[in-house]
């Protein structure tokens, strides 16, 4: 019931923090939108505290770890790939193009 509560309040700050935004129109843009992202950073923190919240977190966590695990392509590689896939998809759009030119000539023959 505790954490309905606080994922309660999380939504409340959040919904209340974008009203607020659209409400002050008037004010800088740049004092609402630090409200707003301040407003965001209490939601979260409100709803990581709930069991939902720290499930998410650890998932975030073990999420960036992974990532750290990357090994990334070089640029040469990735060079060689993009140029690669671009020959791939110029071959297949000039296959698709015979082909599309070839059945519109047989429909053409068909209906005269």
């Amino acid at each position: 019931m505790a954490d309905k509560i606080k994922l309660l309040l999380a939504a409340v700050v959040l919904g209340g923090a974008v009203a607020a935004f659209y409400y002050f129109a008037d004010l800088m843009l740049f004092v609402r939108v630090v409200v707003l992202l301040v407003a965001v950073g209490v939601a979260v923190a409100i709803a990581a505290q709930t069991a939902v919240g720290a499930d998410a977190l650890a998932f975030l966590r073990s999420a960036l770890m992974e990532v750290r695990k990357v090994v990334w392509p070089t640029r040469k590689e990735t060079m060689q790939t993009t140029l690669v896939i671009l020959a791939m998809v110029t071959v297949m759009g000039l296959l698709m193009w015979g082909f599309d030119a070839f059945l519109a000539m047989m429909v053409r023959t068909l209906t005269g």
